[in-house]
């Protein structure tokens, strides 16, 4: 179609000595996670606005980077290059409850995609990530100074 940019997710193999979060984990699954995941945060009424404003209308292209970002995670396959920690310290607008409204979100549709064995390793791993962001983006270094002498020592 003229004028449509098409996204294409392109899988990779996990490089040798890298195990999957869990041996019953797919990419088709992640990329299910993904679609769902974002169907019920852009239908959320604090989430959706935080991330239409901030996505716009390239909602496919934010899709296929998180398929990588959680090909990443899960599969351990390297393919996700981005940088998540200084693109969330951007967004001044989430409040410590989004953070639980998204794992809520998040939490509910791990379930339904993965299996009972694997769902719990997942959202273990979202919360991890989520509370590691919420720490970058609420950390205030300004007052702090780079030690520039070494400290003298008795």
């Amino acid at each position: 179609m003229p004028g449509v940019r098409e996204h294409q997710l392109h899988v990779v193999a996990v490089p040798e000595g890298r195990k999957p979060a869990h041996p019953s984990i797919s990419q088709d699954q992640i990329c299910a996670l993904v679609e769902r995941f974002y169907e019920a945060v852009w239908a959320d009424p604090t989430l959706g606005p935080i991330f239409s404003d901030r996505i716009g209308g390239d909602r496919a292209a934010h899709l296929e980077k998180m398929k990588l970002f959680w090909s990443s995670v899960l599969l351990r396959t390297g393919v996700y290059k981005g940088k998540p920690v200084p693109a969330h310290q951007k967004l001044s607008e989430v409040k410590a409850g989004d953070f639980a409204v998204w794992l809520a979100h998040f939490r509910q549709t791990a379930r339904q995609v993965f299996s009972p064995e694997a769902a719990p390793i997942v959202i273990s791993i979202a919360e991890r990530i989520a509370l590691s962001l919420w720490q970058a983006m609420n950390l205030n270094l300004a007052h702090l100074k780079p030690v520039t002498t070494p400290s003298k020592r008795n």
